[in-house]
This record gives C-alpha cells, structure tokens and sequence, in this order.
C-alpha cells in the first residue's frame, strides 16, 4: 500500500517537472484519414513542444506566429506552441534577420527590418530563421522551392514552406538529437551585394 501511495506522488512529481521544463514528449495526434485496404496504421510519434515567444518582434509578431504554423503543418516530431518560458525568443531590429540557436529547438531570433524592407516576404524569413532553431543550416541555392535558400532566392520569392528534404532532415534532427548547426553561432546572410 504505502510503496503504491508512493510510486504514485513520485510519478506526479516527475509528470509535473517534465510539463514545466518542456522536457516532456507527448504522442502526436493523427490525421483522420479514410481506412484503407491493407494499410498499416503509422506508429505514434513522439512530439518535442517549442514554446517560443514572439512579444518582443513588434510588426513581424504575426508573421512568427504564421512561421511557427507552417512548421507544425509540415512535421509530426515537433511542435511551436506560443508561450513562456520560452525555448525560442523572437526580437525585431533593424538589422538583417539572423537565428543563436543555443541547441536543437532553443535559441534567439532576430526579424531584421533591413531583409524586409528591400522587399523579402516576412512569413518566409520567419519560418527559414525557425528552421535554423529546428537545426537545418543555410542552403544559398538561389531556389524559391528551398526554404533554406534564404535570401539567395530573391525577392520575388513568396514560398514560405519547407520542402520535402528540410522536412524530412527536421525530423531526423528531432528522431536522433543532431543538428547542422553549431549552439551559440549566430548565423545569418548578409544582404546581397546589389542591395548594400
């Protein structure tokens, strides 16, 4: 009876430390889909919650708060949730907008004023600077299609979603605890030479 009494507290304690570190994993919910002939149900997957906060971006709030959707329409293994304490806090400057992340699904960004106003989509710098909190690095292909492409895209570039690669790598990343960044690197692109 007493070792019952005291599993039990213990086993709360921990579910409440685990809930307020964020440490926690909880299964992610399925889509409904239509039952299918012969198709295996997906196993439950184990889904990191991101508290991010984007109090401090000013103007680009609602575009952080679009970048973090996007993100948790893409992956099973992860999700933003707006919140403090924050593993992600989001600041507006007037610099060129940059991400520190200080290890997978923690860090800063910056939504600097300087991309936005030569004319690059805010929705699409928000969801590329979560991408490198998400631990996918720079990929200057110049491609709208490559998230992660940035500012080499252009302008002209609207896509905010990632592609089937930069997903797949986020929840590789998430699965087995790597990244392609480095913790306390700042990484960001210069503007282009011909908007200098």
């Amino acid at each position: 009876m007493h070792v019952s009494r005291l599993s039990r507290t213990l086993g709360g304690a921990l579910l409440g430390a685990a809930l307020a570190t964020g440490a926690m994993t909880v299964p992610a919910q399925a889509a409904p889909s239509a039952p299918s002939a012969g198709r295996a149900q997906a196993a439950p997957v184990a889904v990191r919650v991101i508290r991010y906060d984007a109090s401090r971006a000013a103007e680009f709030r609602a575009a952080v708060d679009q970048g973090a959707q996007i993100w948790n329409q893409h992956v099973r293994n992860v999700r933003f949730v707006a919140g403090t304490p924050a593993d992600v806090v989001v600041y507006a400057d007037d610099g060129w907008p940059r991400a520190q992340p200080a290890g997978l699904g923690r860090g800063r960004v910056w939504m600097g004023r300087q991309a936005t106003a030569q004319g690059h989509y805010a929705p699409r710098i928000a969801s590329h600077e979560l991408g490198h909190i998400l631990g996918l690095p720079d990929r200057r292909t110049g491609l709208c299609s490559d998230l992660m492409s940035g500012a080499s895209a252009g302008t002209s570039c609207r896509n905010p979603n990632p592609n089937a690669a930069e997903i797949a790598e986020v929840e590789r990343n998430f699965q087995f605890g790597v990244s392609g960044v480095r913790p306390g690197v700042t990484i960001t692109e210069r503007a282009p030479a011909a908007a200098r």
